[in-house]
């Protein structure tokens, strides 16, 4: 088996990476089109 040093192994390619921020950007799009729904789904008038 041959070691890699690290220039090598930047340039492996392959696989799914999803990076945190990714996961964070998803996450947030879904949030707010669940709450788009359920204001077009629910209207509610502001308490004050």
């Amino acid at each position: 088996m041959e070691k890699l040093n690290d220039a090598e192994l930047s340039d492996i390619k392959g696989g799914f990476s999803l990076s945190v921020w990714g996961a964070i950007g998803i996450a947030a799009v879904v949030v707010f089109l669940c709450g788009v729904l359920e204001g077009i789904t629910n209207p509610d008038k502001c308490r004050s």
